[in-house]
């Protein structure tokens, strides 16, 4: 059998801890045949798993409400990262400063479905009024083109005028900063933004509760391929640059190892408790989640969490 790992974005540093465990080998070594398939945007992702199309999705922890309500039937396996990783980037003749969120005026901003979420509950956080401010989220003029990575996609629409900013992955992020046109306005994890959008959500794999429960030894393997990925890439992370090459274009492949580097203090594959109270507080405020917040252990399989550590 071949379990298919579905992700929104193949073009990007986001998920790639799972492009990697699967072109390195470490689910080979687990004994499972593994592929991944881009499937945009991150809520179809989860409409995959959910509709037995897919067997992991690597996405954003919070990702999994679009399709399994409360997160019944879902369940999330581990972290591929920690913290909110979307950045947000304007041109450079935009007179917004380094952390400064309160500029965005009247401003084009491109998001995926999805992503737009947590930029849309950044602001709100901030004491933003986002209709008042006449602030544009969404897709870039044109939509994304199939086969196509947001980030990339939001990169050229910038290059181009069609968008003012884009709120997109670090690999777009890049994209856009060292085209020369752009400049880097909002990092969440190195500080910017109000500072409860750490927790709003995270990279992460995750699964179906039937998988769980009907084939835990795949589940575990699955834990512990991306484990042992991040390990391997933090004693080298030239070996991004190798898995870059087979599947990105020359550019981004050129630039991925960077971007790794600069993640490697986020690689830990724990999923922290006080991490998913943050993303339930999240997910109530942006209206994905009804009622009270849904208990750790119904969110995260706890059964694989001494295999985090490796």
């Amino acid at each position: 059998m071949i379990y298919k790992i579905a992700l929104p974005d193949l073009v990007s540093n986001s998920y790639f801890p799972a492009i990697a465990a699967v072109e390195l080998g470490f689910f080979r070594d687990e004994g499972m045949d593994a592929e991944i398939e881009l499937i945009f945007p991150v809520p179809a992702s989860y409409e995959a798993l959910r509709d037995g199309k897919a067997d992991f999705v690597a996405g954003s922890a919070h990702a999994p409400l679009w399709a399994f309500p409360r997160w019944r039937g879902s369940k999330v396996l581990c972290a591929l990262s920690q913290g909110m990783y979307w950045f947000l980037v304007l041109r450079n003749d935009i007179a917004v400063e380094k952390g400064e969120v309160h500029g965005l005026k009247g401003l084009r901003i491109g998001a995926a479905p999805g992503v737009d979420v947590g930029f849309r509950q950044l602001l709100i956080t901030a004491g933003i009024d986002i209709e008042a401010e006449n602030i544009t989220i969404g897709l870039p003029p044109g939509g994304i083109p199939a086969g196509k990575s947001f980030g990339v996609v939001a990169a050229q629409a910038l290059i181009d005028g069609e968008i003012d900013g884009f709120w997109a992955n670090g690999m777009g992020a890049e994209v856009a900063v060292t085209s020369g046109i752009a400049k880097c306005v909002i990092d969440v994890r190195r500080g910017d933004g109000p500072p409860a959008a750490f927790r709003f959500t995270q990279p992460a794999l995750a699964t179906t509760q039937k998988l769980v429960d009907e084939q835990p030894e795949i589940a575990a393997g699955a834990v512990r391929a991306i484990v042992k990925t991040l390990e391997a890439l933090k004693h080298d992370v030239s070996l991004a640059t190798k898995v870059a090459q087979k599947l990105f274009p020359a550019k981004e492949a050129g630039l991925i190892a960077t971007l790794i580097e600069r993640d490697l203090p986020y690689y830990d594959a724990a999923l922290y408790e006080e991490n998913v109270a943050g993303m339930n507080s999240f997910a109530q405020a942006a209206g994905l989640l009804e009622g009270d917040a849904v208990p750790y252990d119904d969110i995260v399989a706890t059964q694989f969490r001494d295999l985090w550590k490796g």
